[in-house]
């Protein structure tokens, strides 16, 4: 059956497809001072009255354990919260400065890296696969542009049924990037190189390899000399991928079984390898830190002016963000005019976007991978921020 573009959107808002009971503090973002106290409900923007309780019943429906939440609506003003539980054993409460797995919103890491190594001409958008890694199939007709903006047609490893039932067996290994890329590269292409649509782990997690190949760095030294360091982001990490730990403060992650319905007992897979998703989605942050990167990202900070204009060259677009496109570009989509990315791993999932014509932002961290009714945690409160004040 040949999917179309809406069912490949719907997907993509899961992310990585490897594979919540109340308690609220508020943070204000906008001075240190601010930032050591609790804010009052006078002090908090008009619309966290009303948007609150919305996004503790889509909790409440969904059984998200916890979320972090950070708004920024122009005009009225930000708020960052956390919502929720964020360890079920102890009934500690979420806090606005745990760190916490993004998934997929590593993906916006790696492209940016690889987009700054393109403005550094050490490689071309264009460029074959096969000039840097030759073992890729067919990879003489398939460009770096296409690993980049999803169209190489290469199998998403993660899709490989043998391959989920060893990750299962012992989510604790810590796997080599040639061995996630040599699971993809057994099954057949989805179609020809830039003849399609398919979104694909193996493309970022071969862009990752690539990094590495042109900086002489492992990925997660490069990720903090190009992006971490000169933006600042001192608590955010790609790490080693011998490494399941996560810095303290850290909000614990579940899933409800893992069959990735939404569906079973309730697991704490907290310190399950991250290695499994590398530099597709296995960085740590937290909601400082991805405020910083919300407006860098999708202002192009990093990047010449040119490089981001080709970053915003949309691969595929359909209408289904509130009736708006959602497109997808250079590691990067376009949700209704938020640009940013989401993402899924195992125990946590995220959603970002800012809107760069107002600086208008939105950023999701839920410590829920699948919810109760197998949609994406913090896609779905996105959905709720986005609907009740920018839709």
């Amino acid at each position: 059956m040949r999917t179309t573009h809406v069912q490949l959107f719907r997907r993509l808002v899961l992310a990585l497809t490897l594979v919540v009971w109340m308690g609220v503090s508020v943070w204000s973002v906008s001075s240190p001072a601010q930032a050591a106290s609790m804010r009052s409900a006078e002090q908090s923007p008009p619309f966290v009255a009303k948007l609150k309780p919305l996004l503790q019943a889509k909790m409440q429906q969904l059984r998200i354990p916890g979320a972090l939440v950070f708004v920024n609506d122009p005009g009225q003003g930000s708020w960052a919260t956390g919502l929720g539980i964020g360890n079920l054993a102890s009934r500690d409460p979420m806090q606005v400065h745990n760190f916490m797995r993004i998934g997929s919103l590593t993906k916006t890491f790696t492209a940016t890296v690889i987009l700054q190594l393109v403005d550094q001409h050490k490689l071309r958008l264009d460029d074959p696969v096969s000039t840097y890694q030759p073992e890729v199939p067919n990879g003489a007709h398939m460009t770096i542009r296409m690993l980049l903006n999803m169209t190489s047609g290469l199998f998403n490893y993660t899709d490989d049924a043998d391959f989920g039932q060893t990750f299962l067996s012992n989510p604790y290994t810590a796997w080599k990037p040639n061995e996630l890329v040599a699971v993809a590269f057994k099954h057949p292409p989805y179609f020809a190189p830039g003849k399609g649509f398919h979104y694909s782990n193996t493309n970022t997690i071969l862009l990752g390899m690539i990094i590495e190949q042109l900086t002489h760095l492992p990925a997660e030294q490069a990720f903090q000399h190009y992006i971490f360091g000169p933006l600042g982001m001192h608590e955010t990490s790609l790490p080693p991928r011998s490494s399941s730990a996560i810095p303290t403060p850290h909000a614990q992650g579940y899933m409800y079984g893992t069959d990735y319905t939404g569906q079973g007992p309730t697991l704490n897979v907290t310190d399950w390898n991250p290695s499994v998703a590398w530099t597709a989605g296995a960085i740590i942050s937290t909601l400082h830190d991805l405020k910083i990167w919300a407006k860098a990202l999708a202002t192009g900070q990093l990047l010449s002016a040119a490089t981001q204009k080709e970053r915003l060259t949309w691969a595929i677009c359909a209408p289904i963000w509130f009736g708006k496109p959602q497109c997808y570009g250079l590691g990067l989509s376009d949700f209704g005019g938020f640009l940013g990315h989401n993402g899924a791993i195992a125990g946590f999932t995220s959603w970002l976007g800012y809107q760069p014509q107002t600086g208008a932002t939105i950023i999701v961290l839920a410590n829920l991978h699948v919810a109760a009714d197998g949609s994406a945690p913090a896609d779905e409160l996105a959905k709720v921020i986005y609907q009740e004040l920018f839709a």
